[in-house]
């Protein structure tokens, strides 16, 4: 067979799976079906390889190719472009042939020449004859309509959302098939995203949209965001304008806009499989290495074919664009939108460098789109040099039962600080790390709060998890809704997840990865890191569950007796996290060969081919050899078969014996046909991958793969090093408060207007209250809030500034003024108020008026006002707290007509 030939058998066969029937000219027959390809037909510039009929009309041409013309397949397209000028013999009513492929049997170039500066791009295979009619009805094409996208309505929109949208259209226009949204977390990725499918469903006129994630959990959150969306130009939400649908089976409906999926389910329904809703709770990225050996080629799906979605948007999409899982994007002929807050240089060579919004974190914190944080270091004597334990009696805890016993040790054991919590477990380590945290939350981290801020704590692994939660607990001296873990092996972990983002309880959570990445908890104030990360991306990532900003009043939902705005979070490193070397690849991706339970997984999502079952099968034979013969009764008790019977089916569903024995005994004749013989393997293959759609098994094989043991160090107590603040805390400190400095040049004709100095009447005070509320709204736009200016000022300037009860609106003034060079010292407003009040009382309980109890309540519930509000007048004696008293009315009982004289001189005395 010449190439050509080769070449045409595998065009014809991805243009029958198409749907088109092939025709030769001389039994051409163009009713025969909707769509045509009629082979070797004449033109007026020679014969055309196949010509394009659909409903009996020429619509295309097709120009095929021998495999070795694939490099320049390019310069086909002035070949195809002159069969499509030219005139189709026989043909006497008016057409156009607007679509042309070219084609080898490795690769499809496609062309619609109805677009703008149109221009050939690679297909996965050809479209279908429906698809083609469809396109002819249209009133133009989806790339000449997004030409033509009026411009945004930018109300509710950040500046760099609309710097993202405004780009996205301009690379849609351009006709750009990838783009990159470089986003902060917190900054408004999926609204963004959101807007964008608005408006290429609304003026583009697609479709279909995919969004693609890479768990259930960020689908769902993906889910709740669709279908709260408002657009500015409609009274309708975003799901009574178009259908919104978060994928749950392998079918997909044709009625619906938005597709909500996972990486994993889609590459299930294209293999026309079925998958379990677990094998979408973990991240993709947590078994799909770089390097994956397991095949996982795409084939055309004919329910689903490649024209289905006209995009796909592609949220955390650093994690699923790699190697040949990103056949899953490229299998559909869609524009590809990517989503991430953290990139690397293979996200930029995916998106072919085409950037259409850079928001780094950093910037996010100067726009108060996101909150920085503080590091807190607590380095332990156990934690850094890990310990030595002489060969004695010791107790060893089996890592999943919990259950403990008493043995000898073999030798002499000198341990790592890496092999903390995993071979060995010391609670002293894990208790002093805690202990030290709790003894420095009320007074140095978090000093004005009265319950534990909303802390996530990083562990090692589900076991170290379990040791962190009982010993938080004890330590806390609290009951078990105090602290929860949250881990994909955890009981209910999504209902947790909820409670922690919108509950009192718990106030701490432990997690190992599954809230590591993705998932929004606004509250969280804290995160402890007790496992170090190598990976540059992956901290970050991590880091953006303590960076989003909350308001005060949705903070206090949750944590009483916060009194602003989420305005930081705090990082306390337990482990070194802050100062190890980070490399720009996950260690997940840098992996020389394939896990067994990346093995296992390719599996349950559907690979059935020979490398990955030998694979597995040599690795389950391995797993066979290590282990004791308990377990292997174990493990047969649990799998219902042996691990050597596992691994020999395995095995035997390539084998070419087997399979004919299987064959024979299936048919009953002795030289079954080429078709039963593949039936007979598929029934094998089957039957051999069957305990591995089972999760429980996996994570059981999973489990009883890795060592048991562990030794509980109950020798070596640990102790505190050093617990202060990271030295990055002061570089932290200046860029506050060089922004504030910034905000009060920016401010300071209306600063000097509001006459802060304190010379403004006391009537006029009202005004000027309003006023600075107008400017502390301003600063608080910036990330700033009057608890954050404080602490920043106690960091740097120590001895001018004293801690005390803080009334936020009318400290600020103090700040200012400080800031200003007014006063030397940073003291409470309140401070000062409580202190002109005692001395006004003695001045008064001296002379001849001397103050009842119940006058005394008057006046100390009118000092607290004033301290919060600069003055007080007649008519706030009405106001709530005064209205428990009587309010004006019984302010006037208990003072009589010199009511008004007393209000006059504490607004003068008090604020003197």
């Amino acid at each position: 067979m010449t190439p050509e030939e080769k070449a045409r058998l595998a065009i014809d066969e991805k243009l029958n799976q198409s749907g088109w029937v092939i025709q030769d000219m001389k039994r051409l027959n163009l009713s025969a079906s909707l769509g045509v390809a009629v082979r070797e037909f004449p033109t007026s510039t020679g014969e055309v390889d196949y010509a394009l009929f659909v409903d009996g009309k020429p619509v295309g041409v097709v120009e095929a190719k021998r495999e070795e013309a694939g490099e320049h397949i390019t310069d086909v397209e002035v070949q195809s472009g002159r069969y499509a000028n030219s005139t189709f013999k026989w043909i006497k009513n008016e057409y156009a042939i607007r679509f042309a492929y070219e084609a080898t049997d490795k690769i499809i170039r496609f062309t619609d020449y109805k677009d703008i500066k149109y221009r050939s791009r690679t297909v996965f295979s050809f479209h279908r004859p429906e698809t083609l009619r469809d396109l002819l009805r249209q009133p133009d094409t989806i790339r000449n309509n997004m030409k033509h996208f009026p411009p945004l309505d930018t109300s509710g929109f950040r500046k760099c959302q609309i710097n993202a949208i405004n780009n996205l259209d301009q690379s849609f226009a351009d006709n750009r098939p990838k783009a990159l949204v470089q986003m902060a977390t917190g900054a408004g990725k999926t609204f963004t995203a959101i807007t964008a499918a608005y408006r290429l469903l609304k003026y583009g006129k697609m479709k279909r949209i995919l969004f693609l994630v890479d768990t259930k959990g960020l689908g769902e959150q993906a889910e709740r965001e669709f279908l709260a969306y408002m657009p500015n130009d409609d009274p309708r939400s975003f799901s009574q304008i178009y259908g919104v649908r978060r994928l749950k089976s392998s079918y997909i409906p044709n009625d619906v806009q938005i597709c909500i999926c996972t990486i994993q389910r889609m590459y299930s329904i294209l293999k026309g499989e079925t998958l379990d809703e677990k094998a979408e709770e973990t991240p993709f990225a947590e078994y799909v290495t770089a390097e994956s050996k397991a095949p996982k080629e795409v084939v055309y799906n004919a329910k689903y074919p490649p024209e289905f979605f006209d995009c796909i948007i592609v949220d955390e999409c650093h994690r699923s664009i790699y190697n040949v899982w990103s056949q899953v994007l490229t299998y559909f002929d869609a524009f590809i939108v990517g989503l991430t807050a953290t990139p690397d240089n293979r996200t930029f060579a995916f998106f072919n460098e085409n950037i259409v919004s850079e928001y780094p974190r950093e910037q996010a914190i100067v726009d108060g789109v996101n909150v920085g944080e503080d590091i807190f270091l607590i380095e332990t004597q156990v934690g850094k040099n890990g310990g030595f334990l002489m060969k004695q009696l010791i107790e060893y805890r089996d890592r999943l039962s919990r259950a403990k016993r008493w043995r000898q040790m073999d030798e002499d054991v000198n341990y790592a600080p890496s092999q903390l919590d995993r071979d060995i477990v010391n609670p002293s380590q894990i208790r002093t790390v805690i202990r030290t945290f709790k003894e420095n939350l009320f007074t140095t981290l978090f000093p004005r709060r009265k319950e534990v801020p909303k802390t996530l704590i990083f562990a090692k692994t589900d076991s170290h998890a379990d040791d962190i939660v009982q010993i938080v607990r004890e330590e806390f001296g609290e009951g078990n809704d105090f602290c929860r873990k949250i881990t994909y092996s955890a009981d209910n972990p999504e209902s947790v997840l909820s409670s922690f983002r919108n509950d009192y309880n718990p106030r701490i959570a432990v997690t190992v990865d599954m809230i590591a990445t993705g998932t929004d908890v606004k509250p969280i104030e804290c995160l402890i890191f007790m496992r170090d990360v190598r990976s540059k991306n992956y901290f970050e990532q991590m880091k953006g569950r303590g960076t989003r900003v909350l308001s005060k009043e949705d903070l206090q939902k949750v944590t009483p007796s916060a009194t602003e705005n989420k305005d930081h979070f705090v990082i306390v490193d337990a482990v070194g996290v802050t100062k190890s070397k980070k490399s720009d690849t996950r260690p997940l991706e840098r992996k020389p060969t394939v896990s067994m339970k990346e093995l296992m997984l390719n599996v349950a999502l559907g690979a059935k081919d020979e490398n990955t079952l030998t694979s597995l099968a040599n690795r389950v034979i391995r797993l066979n050899s290590q282990m004791s013969t308990a377990e292997r009764k174990q493990f047969e008790t649990k799998v219902g078969a042996s691990a050597g019977s596992v691994a020999e089916k395995l095995l035997n569903a390539f084998d070419e014996d087997v399979i004919l024995a299987q064959a024979q005994k299936n048919t009953g004749v002795p030289t079954p046909t080429e078709e039963q013989i593949k039936s007979a393997q598929k029934e094998l293959v089957q039957a051999a991958v069957a305990p591995f759609h089972d999760p429980d098994i996996r994570d059981y094989i999973e489990n009883v793969r890795r060592s048991h043991e562990q030794i509980i160090d109950n020798v070596n107590l640990d102790s505190v090093i050093f617990a202060g603040f990271d030295a990055q805390q002061e570089e932290n400190v200046n860029k506050v408060l060089s922004s504030f400095r910034t905000f009060i040049e920016e401010n300071k004709n209306e600063i000097v207007a509001l006459r802060i100095i304190y010379d403004a009447a006391y009537k006029d005070r009202p005004m000027v209250v309003e006023k600075l509320k107008e400017l502390y709204e301003k600063l608080k736009t910036h990330g700033i809030t009057v608890e954050r200016l404080w602490d920043c000022y106690a960091i740097k300037q120590p001895s001018k500034v004293k801690r005390g009860t803080m009334a936020q609106l009318t400290d600020l003034i103090s700040i200012i003024r400080f800031e200003m060079g007014y006063t030397d010292t940073l003291t409470p407003f309140a401070d000062k108020v409580n202190y002109n009040f005692m001395q006004w009382t003695f001045k008064k309980n001296a002379g001849h008026i001397q103050f009842t109890e119940e006058q005394m309540e008057w006046l100390r519930l009118i000092k607290d006002h004033i301290a919060a509000s600069l003055s007080i007048l007649p008519e706030d004696l009405d106001l709530t707290p005064f209205d428990r008293k009587g309010g004006l009315l019984g302010f006037y009982d208990a003072f009589g007509d010199n009511y008004e004289q007393i209000l006059q001189e504490m607004n003068v005395a008090l604020v003197a």
